[in-house]
């Protein structure tokens, strides 16, 4: 008998953990090679974990709703004979639960001893009362934060110790007053107000994607210096081409023909003509100008949520080509069955707001991107049209383009050139081109 220990696999370069959902196997039970386990939850997409051999599920070591770190073992699977060559790093030695009780019990010693260990070396404190590492003092002094100031500094470290990510956050988003003298310092505080609630009012709980949701959105809001450009489109010729040709596109090609692949196309000859909005940041200091231009694509999910499935190298594509990938990934969103590659590596974001009636929007930014747009709703408007014989008043087909960037790396000129460049695209779109 040999011993297989299932792990949590790496599902990408940005996923370190995942959350147990559900399991579909009990101890006990028989296992096939390429059975499905456990269902796992990331903040990227939800999958499930698939075992490599045959054998009998007889131990599982998380419960639902835990939260497993990549590599970390999820059950144990018992094994008729050897294991094939590369599955040896997965053997542990046959031993009783004592064992385990036995080995579990040195573990908890060494943490304990540790932490007595630490504590005993923190040195003494100054007369705050609270110790501050070399360190920390450097980052308050080039920061310009006093004593005072920094006492007030929430400490995560033991016994409320400042550390170096807790001075480094509290930095980005400390707020303190121009107009005072440095000796004052203002501290400001949050508080929750407690809810009133009705007879007929209910109180229900975020989902687990609506709490990642809100996390990623509250982190962008905090991280990126956002400002909007907006720009609107004459989109008539468009709208007359997709109207000729929808039903010979689907009856060649059986797929449904959209704006959606034309705009972005236009996204991605744009991106090529001005790279510098292809940026994404590493850290806060540094930003990678991307040589892929791939293309988040905000979809909606069959609960109402959004997910941003990826385009890999959307400018190497054309109008068919572009249109297939995106009503694949938007069908297998709303199902649920995207993989975990595929919403990764995007470079810049597109979200389509009109489809909700939307005439434009100010999207917050996908990090760690540097820009997003967000398409308008298409509606008939009167506008002043100029021809050879003079202006007049004609029935036109417009919309709005909103873009949102990150001033910090991108400035209003770049944003502007960037939708001006995407509007000519799109007006220049000739209604008797073929597909």
């Amino acid at each position: 008998m040999a011993r297989f220990e299932l792990k949590l696999p790496k599902m990408g370069e940005t996923v370190a953990e995942a959350t147990i959902t559900s399991w579909l196997k009990e101890v006990g039970d028989t296992i096939e090679a390429d059975d499905s386990i456990v269902e796992i939850a990331t903040d990227k997409v939800d999958s499930d974990v698939p075992c490599e051999v045959s054998g009998t599920l007889i131990k599982i070591l998380h419960e639902k709703d835990s939260v497993v770190k990549v590599g970390e073992t999820l059950a144990i699977i018992e094994v008729e004979g050897e294991l094939e060559q590369n599955n040896t790093s997965s053997v542990i030695l046959e031993v009783d639960d004592e064992v385990y009780k036995a080995a579990a019990a040195v573990e908890k010693d060494i943490d304990k001893a540790i932490h007595i260990k630490s504590k005993s070396e923190i040195v003494k404190r100054v007369t705050s009362d609270r110790f501050y590492s070399p360190l920390v003092r450097n980052i308050a002094l080039s920061e310009g934060i006093l004593k005072e100031e920094l006492d007030i500094v929430p400490g995560s470290g033991l016994d409320g110790r400042v550390t170096k990510d807790d001075i480094l956050d509290y930095i980005e988003t400390r707020v303190v007053a121009s107009k005072i003298d440095k000796s004052v310092v203002v501290e400001v505080k949050s508080t929750i107000v407690p809810l009133s609630l009705n007879g007929e009012d209910e109180l229900i709980e975020l989902s687990r994607m609506g709490k990642m949701i809100s996390d990623h959105m509250i982190h962008s809001a905090h991280k990126s210096a956002h400002v909007q450009s907006f720009i609107e489109v004459d989109v008539t010729n468009l709208v007359s081409w997709r109207t000729k040709n929808k039903d010979a596109f689907f009856k060649r090609e059986s797929e449904k023909l959209t704006y959606t692949p034309v705009f972005m196309m236009a996204v991605a000859a744009a991106i090529k003509e001005y790279p510098l909005v292809n940026l994404s940041f590493d850290g806060d200091k540094k930003v990678a100008i991307r040589k892929n231009i791939n293309l988040g694509l905000a979809a909606a999910l069959g609960d109402g949520n959004l997910i941003v499935p990826v385009i890999q190298n959307a400018d190497h594509l054309n109008l068919i080509g572009m249109a297939k990938i995106i009503n694949d990934l938007a069908l297998r969103a709303k199902n649920n069955k995207l993989k975990p590659d595929e919403i990764q590596g995007g470079t810049y974001t597109v979200t389509n707001v009109g489809g909700f009636g939307s005439l434009f929007g100010t999207p917050l930014i996908n990090q760690p991107e540097s820009a997003i747009l967000a398409i308008g709703a298409i509606r008939k408007v009167p506008a002043v049209v100029e021809t050879a014989e003079g202006d007049v008043i004609a029935i036109r087909q417009k919309m709005f383009l909103s873009h949102s960037y990150d001033h910090r790396v991108i400035n209003g000129a770049l944003g502007g050139l960037f939708i001006k460049f995407i509007k000519d695209y799109l007006e220049a779109w000739n209604e008797d081109a073929s597909f």
